[in-house]
Formats: C-alpha cells, structure tokens, sequence
C-alpha cells in the first residue's frame, strides 16, 4: 500500500514540475497542462472551429496517449477492450468538456490556477466536489454504463495510431492546421520538447492510475486516499514553484485565462465532476485509459474534441475577464447560450443517470 502511495505521490508532484517547466517555456501562464484546452486549440487546428485565437496542434494530448501507450506495452498492461455504452459516453465527453471550458479549465487545470493563487479555481473546485457527489449518490443506486468486452489489438490501437498520424503530420508539413497568431493558441513551449515532457507524464500516469476525480470519488466511497495524495501533490507542487518564481497571484479578478463569474465557474465545473464520474475518470483519464487500448475511453476523447468545436461554434465557452483601455476591468463570464448549454447539461446528465441506475430492491 506504501509502495502505491508514493507511486501517486511521485507522479503528482511529476505532474506539478511538467506544467511549471511548460508555463516557463511558452505555454500560457497557469496552462502547462489542460486537457479541455489543448483538445479546444488542437480542435481549432483541424479546423473544428473558427476561434482564431485558440488553434494549435498541441503535442501536450498526443504525447500523454503516446506514453500511456508504449508503458502498458512494455509492462503488458495494454488490454484492448469496448462495447460499454459507447454514443452514451461519447455524450458524456461532450458534456464535460463543455463544462470544463465554461470554467475555463479541466480538473487539472483547476489545480493549477488554485496553486497560482486563482480564487476562481477555489469556486470551480467546490462545484467539481459537489458534481462529484451528485455523481457518487447515481454510483450507490447501481449507475452502470455496462461492462465492455475483450476487443482486438485494432481496436485498442485507434486512438494511439490517431495522435500517431496526427504528430508526423504536424511536424513534417505544420502548414495543414491553422495556427494562432494571438491568444492562448499562440502561446506554446517547442514541440519536441512538449511531446518528450508528455510521453513521461503520460507514462507515470498510466502506472499511478493518476486522476483528478479518482481521489475524490474514492474518498466519497470507501474512505480510500490513495488517489488523493496525487491530487494534492500536484497542487502543492505548483503552489511551491509559484511561489519561488514570484508567479503566485491571490485574487479572483484579472487572473490569467479565467473569468471571476461565480455561479457558472460553480457550475460548469458540477457538470464537469458530475460527468466525469459517470464515465469512470476525468478528461486526464479518459486520455491514459485511451493509450491502454480502451475504446471506450477513445470514443469519450472524440465526444471531448466534438465538445471543444461545439463550445466555441456557438460561443458556449467563458469569456476570460481583461482590462479595457483605462486599466478598467471587464468583467468576463459565459454567454447566454452557454448558460443554456449548463442548464441542458445538467438536465441530461441527470437523464443518464436515473435511466442507466437500478436501485437494489430489499428482499
């Protein structure tokens, strides 16, 4: 049990200094590793989406697939498998990367603006414990999305080969994706250097069994910690280097990439927790399991992408809040479609909840 603890421990505060050194090289500040993010600017690239800002091909996502990849084949833990609920979770991936990015962030990066000192993350972290709740509540009245069945090496494969093509493209002909001139999209370390940085995290990842709703839920469940301590090492990790950088900021307004409107950073982040909990694991996860051979999981990583288009397309996606030409803030926030989208979110997650649940009847 130690043994696994540190193991976590270790791949927290691995996961910490990676998101440190990327913000250090040019990736934006309090944004070394998102998920929702990098899957919106690497959607954008693809030409997913029309928001000039966020386009990039970032090879933050392919290197975590890759590295998750190529350890659970050297440890043999690569066991390819699908059939549980498959458009079910493709839905759900949609549904939690548009929380996310209502937020402004994945539950990683959630972590990572708190360890900067934004509050914002504070609020978005109580809703992601309050969706998590709501999540486990469904889990003790039977929630099931089914088991998934042995699948063949290609079907394991789709995801891993996807980023695969995706990365030799990228490097040998970039001028086929759009890329950012401004905005976070054009904020990014050198390439090789992400993807080296990735292919390890991914793999540590993928040993720990790293996610940031694992802890949380296990808490929930079975008074089980163990996932958690990565939780909190990757927070204090930031937190620390943070504060030797001189990079720590307390406060909510004018934060970088995040917007300070509390009730939808509370509850894009419900639908985030919520969702994620459904699915077995958060957008991290859902990556590692994806690189493992889950099709499952590969087909959830699609609905995300779909998801981040979606988001942007019909300016479902918070505004981050900036200062207008006097030095004034502006105060950012979601749009009214984007409320709507929470709202509608939140009514089909609980659809999905109630039809896919069975409560044990007393004999």
């Amino acid at each position: 049990m130690k043994k696994v603890n540190w193991l976590v421990v270790a791949a927290g505060v691995a996961v910490g200094l990676a998101a440190l050194l990327l913000t250090f090289l040019g990736n934006p500040a309090n944004m070394g590793f998102c998920i929702a993010c990098f899957e919106r600017d690497t959607a954008g690239a693809l030409g997913l989406h029309s928001a000039v800002k966020v386009q990039y091909v970032r090879p933050e996502i392919i290197g975590l697939v890759l590295g998750a990849f190529l350890v659970s084949l050297a440890t043999k833990e690569f066991r390819p498998k699908a059939g549980s609920s498959p458009a079910t979770r493709f839905v759900l991936g949609v549904i939690v990367i548009v929380g996310a990015l209502v937020f402004l962030g994945c539950p990683l990066r959630m972590l990572l603006r708190l360890g900067g000192g934004d509050l914002n993350a504070l609020v978005g972290l109580v809703g992601f414990i309050i969706g998590i709740g709501i999540g486990v509540l469904f889990l003790n009245r039977g929630f099931s999305l089914k088991r998934a069945y042995p699948a063949s090496p290609v079907e394991g494969s789709i995801l891993p080969a996807v980023v695969t093509f995706l990365l030799i493209l990228f490097l040998a002909v970039p001028s086929l994706f759009k890329a950012s001139e401004e905005g976070p999209g054009s904020m990014h370390a050198p390439a090789i250097a992400v993807l080296l940085i990735a292919v390890v995290v991914g793999a540590l990842a993928q040993k720990a069994r790293l996610c940031m709703v694992g802890g949380i839920r296990d808490v929930m469940l079975f008074r089980d910690f163990k996932l958690i301590y990565g939780f909190a090492a990757i927070f204090v990790t930031v937190l620390i280097g943070n504060l030797i950088l001189d990079k720590f900021r307390l406060g909510m307004a004018a934060q970088p990439i995040a917007h300070s409107s509390t009730l939808w950073n509370l509850l894009g982040m419900v639908l985030a927790g919520w969702g994620s909990v459904l699915l077995g694991g958060c957008p991290l996860r859902q990556l590692i399991l994806a690189g493992e051979g889950n099709g499952d999981s590969a087909v959830t990583v699609f609905g995300m992408v779909v998801g981040a288009a979606l988001a942007h397309n019909f300016a479902l996606a918070g505004n981050p809040d900036s200062l207008n030409e006097a030095g004034e803030l502006v105060v950012g926030g979601i749009s009214a479609n984007g409320k709507i989208a929470v709202c509608l979110g939140l009514v089909i997650l609980l659809v999905i909840s109630l039809v896919n649940s069975r409560q044990e009847v007393e004999a």
